[in-house]
C-alpha cells in the first residue's frame, strides 16, 4: 500500500462495551475480520469527554474509564467500510477522519531484504577498473562479454573519481549500439563496430561525475533505496578514505533478498501477501508481436517502445518466445545486419529494410520466463535468479501475457516500494 489514504480515529472511553466484551477489543476484531490494514489501541493517562469529568490514571485509582484511541489508516475504500461498520458500535465518544500519504506499509516477513546487513557482505572484491587515460574503445573491450556493464574509474590512490556507464558508450564515444548487441556479432562485425568508437575519446572525457557511492558499514537498506530512487544498477564501495574496496550491484542484493527470503517464509507462512505479488507490481503494457509477423513489424514494433524486447504469441495469444535486440543481429541473415544495427543504433527504421527476410518465430528465443500473477516477490526474484532473466512475463491462467516484471521491480518491491510510482532517474547501468 502506498500513495493517498485515509486515517480513521475513534476515542471511547475504557469501561465502553459491546456484547458483553469492551469495546475497543470489539472494534479490532471487526476491523481484522473485515480485512482492514492494520489498527492501534492507545490507552491514554487523563483526560475528559462529553460529560466534562476528568479521568486519570494514579496508584490509588488504577482505571476510572481511562480514554482509549483507536487509530486505522487504509486506503480510502476500505476506511469508508469501515467506518461504516464500527460507526453503529460507538455510541458514545468521537469518530474522524483525515486524509493522509501513505508513505511506506508492508510486513517484515512481506519485505525479505535484510536491510541491516553491511554491504561489504554481498559485495563484489575484484572489480574491473579503468584509469582517467584509458582509450574508450578499452572500455568497451573490457565490457563486452560481462555481466555488468559499467566500470569505475579511479585514480592512483584508488579513488573513485568517475564511472562509465553504457549510455555514456553510446552517446559520448559514439559506440553503435549496445553491448548485448555487440557481444552476438560475428568476428567481422565487430571489428566494424569497435571501429565506428572514437578513438581520440578517453575515459577522462566520457565518465560522468560526481559518482554515487556507498561506505563499507552502510546498511543494505539504504544502499537499496538509492538504487531505487535513482535506477541505479550498480555503486561503487568505498574505505573511509575514499578508496574504491568493491561493487555493489542490484543482482547482488536480488541474491540476497532470495536467501533471506526463503527462511522468512517458512517461519510466517500463514501471512497474507497482499502488495507483494506479482500482479501489484507488474507493469500491464507488454510490447508484443505474434510468430508469423515480420521481421519489420518486430523491429518497429521494438523502436516504438521505450524497452529492447518484445514477447512473441501464438495463434491464441500466449506467450510462445522473447526477441531482443541481441536476438535480432545474431539470427538475421549478413546481409540485412549492416542496415539493422544501423536502425538500432538511431531507433527508427533503416531505408535498407525490406519484408521477407524472416518472421518473429526464426530470430526468437523459445523460453519465456513466465509466472502466474499471485507469485510472491520473494518466489520470483529466485526464480529470476535461478533462471538466469532479467524479466518475468506474468501470464494469466490460459498463458496470455498480463504484465511484465524487471529485476528493478522486483527490488523495488522488496522494499516495500512501487517502482512505478517513482520519480523519474536518469537510469545508470
Amino acid at each position: 500500500m502506498s500513495n493517498p489514504g485515509k486515517r480513521l480515529t475513534i476515542y471511547i472511553g475504557e469501561s465502553d462495551s459491546w456484547q458483553g466484551r469492551s469495546l475497543y477489543m470489539s472494534i479490532l476484531e471487526t476491523l481484522r475480520k473485515a480485512g482492514i490494514a492494520g489498527a492501534t489501541v492507545l490507552r491514554g493517562q487523563a483526560g475528559f469527554g462529553a460529560h466534562s469529568r476528568i479521568h486519570t490514571w494514579s496508584i490509588e485509582r488504577l482505571s476510572m474509564d481511562l480514554p482509549m484511541i483507536i487509530t486505522v489508516i487504509d486506503s480510502p475504500e476500505n476506511i469508508d467500510r469501515a467506518l461504516a461498520l464500527v460507526k453503529p458500535m460507538v455510541r458514545e465518544g468521537l469518530i474522524t477522519v483525515e486524509d493522509v500519504e501513505i508513505i511506506k506499509y508492508t510486513h517484515r516477513y512481506l519485505q525479505p531484504l535484510p536491510a541491516d546487513r553491511p554491504v561489504t557482505d554481498i559485495m563484489t572484491r575484484q572489480v574491473v577498473t579503468v584509469t582517467p587515460d584509458t582509450p574508450a574503445k578499452r572500455v568497451v573491450e573490457l565490457l563486452l562479454g560481462q555481466l555488468f556493464k559499467a566500470v569505475p574509474v579511479i585514480d592512483e590512490q584508488r579513488r573513485v573519481i568517475g564511472i562509465i556507464t553504457e549510455d555514456d558508450l553510446l552517446h559520448k564515444a559514439e559506440m553503435p549500439a549496445r553491448l548485448a548487441v555487440a557481444g552476438r556479432l560475428e568476428q567481422a562485425d565487430l571489428h566494424a563496430f569497435l571501429a565506428q568508437i572514437r578513438h581520440e575519446k578517453t575515459a577522462q572525457d566520457i565518465m560522468r561525475q560526481p559518482v554515487y557511492t556507498v561506505r563499507t558499514d552502510e546498511a543494505l537498506g539504504h544502499v537499496a533505496q538509492l538504487m531505487v530512487e535513482r535506477k541505479l544498477t550498480r555503486l561503487p564501495v568505498v574505505d573511509a578514505e575514499g578508496r574504491l574496496v568493491g561493487m555493489v550491484s542490484r543482482l547482488d542484493i536480488l541474491r540476497a533478498v532470495a536467501g533471506n527470503g526463503a527462511g522468512e517464509a517458512e517461519r510466517a507462512p500463514q501471512l497474507p501477501k497482499q502488495g507483494q505479488s506479482l500482479g501489484e507490481i507488474m507493469a500491464p503494457v507488454v510490447p508484443s508481436v505474434y510468430i508469423y509477423d515480420d521481421l519489420v513489424d518486430v523491429l518497429q514494433q521494438m523502436l516504438k517502445s521505450a524497452v529492447r524486447y518484445v514477447v512473441v504469441l501464438d495463434e491464441q495469444g500466449r506467450a510462445a518466445g522473447i526477441i531482443t535486440e541481441g536476438d535480432l543481429v545474431a539470427r538475421v541473415a549478413p546481409v540485412v545486419r549492416p542496415n539493422l544495427l544501423q536502425a538500432i543504433a538511431q531507433r527508427v527504421m533503416g531505408t535498407g529494410l525490406v519484408r521477407g527476410h524472416a518472421r518473429a518465430r526464426d530470430i526468437m528465443s523459445e523460453h519465456v520466463l513466465s509466472a502466474p500473477p499471485e507469485t510472491s516477490v520473494p518466489d520470483a526474484i529466485a526464480l529470476m535468479l535461478r533462471e538466469g532473466r532479467k524479466r518475468i512475463v506474468v501470464v494469466d491462467q490460459t498463458g496470455r501475457p498480463i504484465g511484465i516484471v524487471d529485476r528493478q521491480a522486483l527490488l523495488a518491491a522488496s522494499l516495500g516500494a512501487d517502482e512505478r510510482s517513482l520519480p523519474a532517474q536518469p537510469q545508470a547501468e
